[in-house]
C-alpha cells in the first residue's frame, strides 16, 4: 500500500453542508434508512426514463433494508421492483457463493425477498477473477457505464455506503493511492488492509459526479470518533463537512448539491454527545 495524501482529486468547497439524522437505537435505523431510500425510488419512477439505480456495499449494511418493503407499503407506494437495478459500491474478488461476497449479503439480506429482475441485480464476471484490474475495467463498462446510459440525467439516484472505524469507505482506505484516483470510474485493489485483498471499488470522481443523493449509515461508539473528524460544524440536523477531509468517507460529497445529496445516518451510540441534530 501506497503511504499518499489522503485527499480526494476533485476540488471540495470550503463549506459542503450535509443532512444529519441520528436514529435513537441500532434498530431504528432501518426505518430511517427504508424512508429515504423509498423518496429517492419514488422521485426516480417520475422521471421519464422510469427506472431506479442504486448503488450498495456489502458487510452488515443490506440487513438494514429488510424493513424497506414494509416501508412501501406503510406509504400505500408500489416499489415497482421491475423497475429497479441494484449495483455494487465495492466487491471482493470472490465468487458470489463466497461468505466474503457482497453481492451474497445484499442477495441473502435483501434481494432474495423482492422482486427485482437477477438479470438487473449487478456482479462482478467471475470469469475474470484471475486479474481484478479486469474485473474492475469489466464492472465499469458492462454495468457503470451501462447504467448511467438509463438515466438522462447521468447519475446513478441513489448510493448507500457504510464506513468503518479507519474512515475508510466502499474499498477507498486512508492513506491508499486510490483516493488519488482521477479518471477510473471503478478502480482495483490488491492491497486492502482488511481481507480479502482484492477489490474492485467506485472510486471519488465517481461518487461525486455521478451520483445524485449518497447516504451513510454509521453504527456503534467505534465510528464516534470519524464521525468529530468529519463534521466541523453541526446545526439543526444539517452539518459541515471538515476541509481537508482527513479520510476517504469525508471526501465523499455529491456535486448535484441538494438538500438530500448527502445524508448521514447513524445511532446515538455513533453520535455520542459531542455530535448532536
Amino acid at each position: 500500500m501506497e503511504d499518499n495524501n489522503a485527499s480526494s482529486s476533485s476540488p471540495q468547497p470550503p463549506h459542503y453542508p450535509a443532512r444529519l439524522i441520528i436514529a435513537p437505537t441500532k434498530a431504528a435505523i432501518s426505518t430511517v434508512l427504508s424512508n429515504l431510500i423509498l423518496q429517492s425510488c419514488h422521485s426516480a419512477l417520475q422521471q421519464p426514463n422510469n427506472v431506479f439505480t442504486i448503488a450498495l456495499s456489502g458487510g452488515s449494511l443490506p440487513t438494514f433494508l429488510e424493513q424497506l418493503p414494509e416501508a412501501f407499503t406503510k406509504a400505500n407506494i408500489d416499489p415497482q421492483w421491475e423497475k429497479w437495478h441494484v449495483l455494487l459500491a465495492d466487491e471482493r474478488c470472490v465468487r458470489s457463493s463466497d461468505v466474503d461476497s457482497n453481492l451474497g449479503a445484499v442477495k441473502s439480506s435483501f434481494t432474495n425477498g423482492v422482486g427485482i429482475p437477477s438479470a438487473q441485480i449487478y456482479g462482478i464476471d467471475e470469469g475474470l477473477l484471475g486479474s481484478s484490474e479486469d474485473v474492475a475495467a469489466s464492472y465499469q463498462e458492462n454495468v457503470v457505464k451501462y447504467l448511467l446510459d438509463k438515466k438522462n440525467d447521468g447519475r446513478i439516484d441513489c448510493v448507500l455506503l457504510g464506513f468503518g472505524p479507519d474512515g475508510h469507505t466502499c474499498s477507498l482506505f486512508p492513506n491508499h493511492r486510490l483516493v488519488n484516483e482521477q479518471t477510473k470510474w471503478v478502480a482495483s485493489i490488491d492491497d486492502s488492509p482488511k481481507p480479502p485483498p482484492s477489490r474492485i471499488t467506485l472510486t471519488l470522481p465517481f461518487l461525486n459526479q455521478f451520483c445524485r443523493q449518497i447516504i451513510f449509515c454509521g453504527v456503534g461508539e467505534s465510528k464516534r470518533p470519524i464521525l468529530q473528524s468529519v463534521f466541523t460544524k453541526v446545526e439543526e440536523g444539517v452539518v459541515e463537512l471538515c476541509n481537508p477531509a482527513l479520510y476517504p468517507c469525508g471526501m465523499v460529497r455529491p456535486s448535484s448539491l441538494h438538500d438530500n445529496s448527502l445524508v448521514w445516518v447513524v445511532d446515538q451510540d455513533a453520535a455520542g454527545n459531542n455530535v448532536k441534530e
